[in-house]
């Protein structure tokens, strides 16, 4: 037993997937609150000294403003790529409710490294960067962020990062695809109804894009993006294996 007399739900990933969107769709439910504030996110199960301060400190901290909620929920994007953090939740949750919301995971790392040219964090242009993190790990500073924001393509091999998850949380863990998020308007329905809480108090979704890069999204050169495509080829058959269903890309 975790000791925690909460639910919780946790949104792990991945990083430029629509996870702020999502959580804030969610969060306008009135049984589930998110954690705040946010940003940041707490990232707790990322760090072995934040995890073990217990459940009280994580309530006092990242929870403070919940009343009368079913579910208190913590978005954090660097769950996913972290094998010792469902250990953690784990420990100090019990079994929460998982979700993972996943994208394509090229339009993923070009919008990762729109995303990190828009805050400093890369200076080289789309295709350099990301054939430089296809030949070998690219260095990065600890001290800036908690993961590394130039692993463009190794944090779109989805399958090795949602393995621990899936063997920590078997029967709580639920897949969504971008994709299929803003194409079908069941799927954020039938999430809710998945994590145990009512649909039909979720209010309308607005729909508007949250958290999206400026400016216009570059092209990658035809052969690049075969290239890349066949880096992921792998792993996508068998991400698609794991959950028993084709991927929507």
């Amino acid at each position: 037993m975790s000791g925690c007399d909460h639910r919780h739900l946790l949104v792990i990933g991945a990083q430029r997937c629509g996870t702020t969107y999502l959580s804030r769709a969610l969060d306008a439910h009135p049984d589930l609150t998110m954690a705040r504030p946010s940003p940041p996110e707490p990232k707790v199960f990322c760090d072995a000294e934040a995890a073990a301060r217990g459940a009280e400190s994580y309530h006092r901290t990242w929870f403070a403003h919940a009343r009368d909620e079913v579910l208190l929920g913590d978005k954090s994007t660097s769950y996913l790529e972290d094998p010792q953090a469902p250990r953690r939740a784990a420990e100090m949750l019990g079994e929460p409710e998982v979700v993972v919301l996943l994208r394509h995971p090229v339009r993923r790392a070009v919008s990762h490294w729109r995303f990190s040219t828009a805050n400093g964090f890369e200076d080289r242009d789309l295709e350099e960067a990301l054939l430089a993190d296809l030949r070998d790990e690219q260095p990065w500073d600890p001290g800036r962020s908690s993961v590394s924001p130039v692993a463009y393509l190794r944090r779109g091999r989805y399958a090795e990062q949602l393995a621990p998850w899936t063997a920590t949380f078997p029967a709580t863990t639920h897949v969504l695809f971008l994709e299929e998020l803003l194409a079908d308007p069941e799927v954020l329905p039938g999430l809710v109804a998945d994590v145990g809480l009512d649909p039909g108090r979720l209010p309308a979704a607005e729909g508007a894009v949250v958290n999206a890069s400026p400016g216009e999204a570059p092209v990658l050169d035809a052969s690049v993006t075969s290239t890349i495509e066949g880096y992921f080829q792998d792993s996508n058959a068998r991400l698609a294996d794991q959950l028993g269903r084709p991927l929507p890309w």
